[in-house]
């Protein structure tokens, strides 16, 4: 008996060792498998698109938001660099600028991907109703915190004693009681349609459909771009990033339209949101639609056309080739995109707007994608908000112009209201605080100089804002400000928090304004770990290497 029992005990604590060495090698696979299991996905099915009227009554002008994921500032060559030293061209972007107005001071309102979503289809500080952290998992923020990787200089901070009030990511979303861009032309008879990412809540109470949108066919959080064993795909890992072995591990290749089964894209997955928003505008050539084109390209996990990398030899790093060439999908969409308006002969009708959620992040180890500016996504330093932003609106406003003003995605509700015709006190909207402006006035030329106003954010303890120029952040959890002159420093070389202390009084005490305009998260952050600022995650950073926490 005490034979049998020793071997038994034997056999078990060998198969526990072997379960506990397989766990720590594909923990971050954990979700994919039990999300598969609810969620089984299906082989690609020709989406339907709801046809339009025979001619047109409504000459209402159409509306194009294309949104890309992650781009920085320096990754399309329309601001005069460009990936691979400038060598990389995005021609059908420049071309867009310049047949329309190219913006130098363009910005996100966040440098997180939903927030910024979040402001941008409603016109709104998402903090004015907490939407302040992007959804996701307690065990993915505890896993980021655990296996990321190590430094000498700052760890990151994970607070046990509030995972009792996070709420269940389905739970994580957009508030119903918000108007979107969506909701505020439905009455104006535009046809509303979402193609791509969504990531502001995929439980059936936060879905597109029930922010006004007519059709969707979008990713709750991310896809593979194409899977990873494809014959015509390139695939680049980056093995020093947590974030890139979740992504792997996680991500389906798959879309949703509507409510229906998560399916397989046609082909790779830029391409495939490409050719349906095609056919959307072709359907919808005779009424007046609103088309949100959310790229989640350039988003991680890296992962390129094998024709198109092909076509970039001269580039030599794998992972800037690879990334570049998922650039080049974007590019050809747009490209595609303004051929087919043309065709239907609505371009001339038609406003197009082109910008990204934030900035290009660290942790894909690419050192220039946001040059000139310093940080990168998840810091309000310029690398994290200071993104691409291109406007075309023919006949409306002028070809071939640059316009210095600061310039935001909160703009674009009250912007595309204007070419739409709606009055935002109108009865439904009255009572709304938007925080954004009307840009068409500051873009024809009609308003000299820049919007009155201020920009804004926060996650958690870490805050920042931009007015006439000076821009000040502050990071409570390690008690450091910056403040800078953007007039004169763009690129936020001298901080002048000791020489010029006015200015800093000054905007101080507006920052305690505006932070007690915000309400209370919808859920409350996990973590706060450090993003530094001139490094990326592949860098060795050292004790004068300056770091934000950022909150999630």
């Amino acid at each position: 008996m005490r034979q049998n029992f020793f071997r038994f005990l034997i056999v078990f604590i060998l198969i526990v060792v072997v379960i506990g060495i397989w766990f720590s090698q594909n923990w971050y696979k954990m979700p994919k498998y039990i999300s598969n299991l609810k969620n089984p996905t299906i082989e690609n099915v020709t989406i339907e698109w709801e046809y339009g009227p025979e001619t047109r009554t409504n000459f209402k002008p159409n509306i194009i938001v294309v949104l890309v994921d992650d781009l920085g500032f320096n990754q399309i060559s329309s601001y005069g660099g460009g990936m691979s030293n400038g060598n990389f061209k995005t021609p059908n972007i420049d071309k867009l600028a310049s047949e329309g107005v190219l913006c130098t001071n363009g910005y996100s309102s966040s440098p997180v991907c939903s927030p910024s979503r979040a402001s941008l289809l409603t016109g709104r500080f998402a903090t004015r109703f907490g939407f302040e952290f992007t959804p996701t998992t307690s065990s993915m923020m505890k896993a980021i915190s655990i296996f990321s990787k190590k430094n000498d200089v700052a760890d990151g901070i994970y607070y046990n004693n509030r995972e009792d009030d996070i709420l269940e990511i389905e739970e994580m979303g957009i508030p119903q009681s918000e108007k979107t861009i969506a909701e505020m032309l439905k009455p104006e008879g535009y046809h509303n349609i979402h193609i791509g990412k969504w990531h502001l809540g995929h439980s059936k109470d936060f879905l597109p459909r029930l922010h006004g949108f007519d059709e969707s066919l979008r990713m709750d959080q991310g896809s593979l771009f194409l899977p990873e064993d494809d014959e015509n795909v390139i695939n680049a890992k980056l093995d020093f990033d947590p974030i890139d072995k979740v992504l792997w591990g996680n991500l389906p290749y798959a879309v949703n339209f509507n409510e229906g089964p998560r399916m397989n894209p046609d082909g790779h997955l830029t391409d495939y949101l490409t050719d349906e928003a095609v056919k959307v505008i072709v359907k919808n050539k005779n009424r007046p639609f609103f088309l949100y084109l959310a790229y989640w390209a350039v988003h991680s996990p890296l992962q390129a056309k094998k024709e198109d990398y092909e076509k970039l030899s001269f580039i030599e790093n794998h992972e800037e080739r690879v990334l570049a060439s998922m650039v080049m999908t974007v590019d050809r969409g747009v490209g595609k995109i303004r051929d087919i308006l043309k065709k239907n002969k609505i371009d001339d009708n038609t406003i197009i707007i082109f910008t990204s959620d934030n900035g290009a992040p660290g942790y894909i180890g690419l050192p220039d994608l946001n040059k000139p500016y310093r940080g990168w996504k998840l810091t309000h330093f310029e690398g994290g908000v200071h993104i691409p932003y291109i406007v075309s609106y023919p006949n409306k406003i002028p070809k071939g112009k640059t316009y210095d003003g600061r310039v935001s995605n909160l703009d674009i509700f009250s912007t595309v209201a204007s070419v739409a015709g709606v009055d935002l006190n109108r009865n439904d909207l009255r009572e709304i605080e938007f925080d954004g402006v009307n840009l068409l006035p500051y873009l024809s030329g009609e308003n000299e100089g820049e919007p009155e106003r201020i920009l804004f954010n926060k996650s958690g303890d870490y805050s920042f804002l931009i007015k006439d120029g000076w821009k000040l952040q502050v990071d409570l959890v390690q008690n450091k400000k910056w403040l800078y002159n953007l007039n004169q420093d763009p690129t936020e070389k001298i901080n002048l928090i000791e020489s010029d202390i006015e200015k800093l009084n000054q905007l101080e005490l507006i920052l305690s304004n505006k932070l007690s305009e915000q309400v209370k998260p919808i859920w409350p952050s996990l973590l706060d770990w450090p993003i530094f600022i001139d490094k990326t995650l592949d860098e060795k950073v050292n004790k004068t290497d300056e770091y934000i926490f950022w909150a999630n």
